[in-house]
């Protein structure tokens, strides 16, 4: 078994106290909208679950640990760490960690998407 970890930060034109609350506090909810099957479970790691708070994210056998900064044109960077969990002697390529940061950045798009067509939502 080994652990990989990788780092990576995405942009999204939503407020970061707005897709917060849409990822991760009613996340469980609107994940079922948005993207079907893609959580397996989330643990509130630090915080009370409010702006702030790190919660671990479970897609299959990654754990996914997500940071909402404000950023200054008013949108939001959502810094990503992701750890990856191996069996045997299995490793993960920084090419490969790359290709699920893509498929990250395409989860988060959808939220946005979701969110400009419905402003009044997750406010």
């Amino acid at each position: 078994m080994g652990v990989f970890a990788f780092e990576h930060e995405n942009t999204a034109v939503i407020p970061s106290a707005r897709l917060f609350k849409a990822l991760i506090l009613e996340g469980n909810n609107l994940f079922t909208k948005v993207a079907p099957q893609v959580i397996k479970s989330i643990e509130v790691i630090e915080g009370d679950g409010g702006v702030g708070s790190i919660k671990n994210v479970i897609f299959c056998d990654v754990i996914n640990e997500a940071k909402f900064v404000p950023s200054p044109d008013g949108g939001s960077i959502v810094k990503n760490k992701s750890k990856f969990i191996t069996k045997g002697d299995a490793e993960i390529t920084e090419e490969e960690a790359n290709s699920g940061n893509e498929r990250t950045a395409g989860i988060l798009k959808l939220f946005e998407a979701y969110l400009i067509a419905n402003p009044d939502a997750y406010n």
